[in-house]
């Protein structure tokens, strides 16, 4: 694999460095803010259309809809949409609406079917979204039929990720999106070939902002998980690359302190680390040893004090490993077990109470430090974004 930017095991060596002198990456200033941003109604609405109706973000990996007709159904924060693989092997999505009088055209999370069928009057359509059927089309009346097929929103499946704008007028180039280096860095990692193994989703009464931020802070693990991933994962602690839009760092895992006083040499030290991109607007994709997990956040399509986080566990399938199914099984579902305890014992709790906090009236104006710097960057870029007309 072609590396992009600084090699990796130069990127861990510097954060064993940080380690040992104490210190971090930072950026270049603290960053005051507004309580408001978390919980005003205009700049929701403004972060919907201006974030998620222009740029693309994740929706799923590929693999969670392996088959032609295979779909699944998602509120994004502008429309309720449905995803579809296509015939052809593409993937198209659609507002989740069906053109006659609006009626949800699909109500299952996931499914297979050949056809959308509406259950107010049993218009159908295929699933590339052509209207198929009028019932009683003797008596309805003339319509042009071409133009009543189902609203499409821009759709790239790269990476193994299914991508999209939600947004109709839009269009979608996700490579341009991410940028060279980006682009290059998952392109590397050859998700496609990977599967979700497990995936859930999580409404929460937290802003998605706040919600991201914590999976963005290695300032926070010492404190907030001292009995779980602070026995694992070192505090404070970062090697970091803005890529712009995006950015990437590496976070030491304490199996790395037998190096603190002694020279590794030029053996490998992959394996001591965690890895996290962020890719903006709004997922973060952890890559560790063996697997990946891309955690994404979106916002509720009214309330600001509101989101759905989803989180996937992208590993190989079992016919690449040496693993019987059974072990296989039962490796991921431990993994699995794991991140939920913390997610739903100690992140989730904290994340619920610092919403609550933002609400009070006279909350006052918030920092961030230099030290959180993947924080900064996410603060930095959806300002640009937000400042667009």
């Amino acid at each position: 694999m072609t590396e992009v930017g600084a090699p990796r095991e130069q990127r861990i060596r510097r954060a064993l460095d940080h380690l040992r002198n104490d210190t971090t990456d930072e950026f270049d200033h603290i960053t005051w803010f507004q309580p408001e941003e978390f919980t005003d109604p205009v700049i929701a609405k403004r972060e919907r259309d201006l974030i998620f109706g222009r740029v693309p973000s994740i929706v799923a990996h590929g693999s969670e809809i392996p088959r032609s007709g295979d779909f699944f159904t998602l509120q994004m924060p502008r429309n309720n949409i449905i995803v579809v693989r296509q015939r052809d092997g593409g993937v198209k999505t659609f507002v989740n609406l069906c053109r006659h009088r609006g009626a949800l055209l699909e109500k299952e999370e996931k499914g297979r079917c050949r056809l959308f069928s509406c259950p107010y009057h049993r218009w159908s359509y295929d699933t590339d979204g052509t209207l198929r059927t009028i019932t009683r089309d003797n008596t309805f009346g003339e319509t042009d039929t071409t133009s009543m097929g189902l609203v499409e929103l821009p759709t790239e499946e790269r990476h193994g990720f299914i991508w999209v704008v939600d947004e109709a007028n839009a269009e979608i180039d996700v490579a341009g999106w991410l940028g060279k280096e980006m682009d290059a860095i998952l392109s590397g990692y050859d998700l496609d070939s990977k599967i979700a193994g497990q995936s859930e989703g999580f409404d929460e009464p937290v802003n998605w902002k706040i919600m991201q931020d914590a999976f963005l802070d290695g300032y926070h693990i010492q404190y907030a998980h001292p009995n779980t991933a602070a026995k694992h994962i070192h505090t404070n602690v970062m090697a970091f690359e803005d890529f712009g839009r995006h950015c990437r760092f590496i976070a030491p895992r304490k199996s790395i302190d037998r190096w603190i006083e002694e020279d590794p040499g030029d053996r490998s030290l992959a394996k001591d680390i965690t890895e996290t991109h962020f890719l903006l607007p709004n997922s973060t994709l952890l890559r560790q040893p063996d697997h990946f997990q891309p955690l994404t956040f979106r916002p509720h399509p009214t309330d600001p004090q509101r989101c759905r986080m989803e989180m996937r566990l992208i590993v190989p399938p079992v016919a690449d490993t040496e693993m019987t199914e059974e072990k296989w099984t039962r490796l991921w579902n431990k993994n699995w077990e794991i991140l939920l305890a913390v997610l739903h014992a100690e992140d989730f709790p904290l994340l619920r109470d610092s919403q609550h906090g933002m609400t009070s009236a006279n909350a006052g104006r918030m920092v961030l430090g230099q030290n959180e710097v993947a924080n900064q960057v996410f603060r930095r870029e959806t300002q640009k974004l937000l400042a667009t007309n």
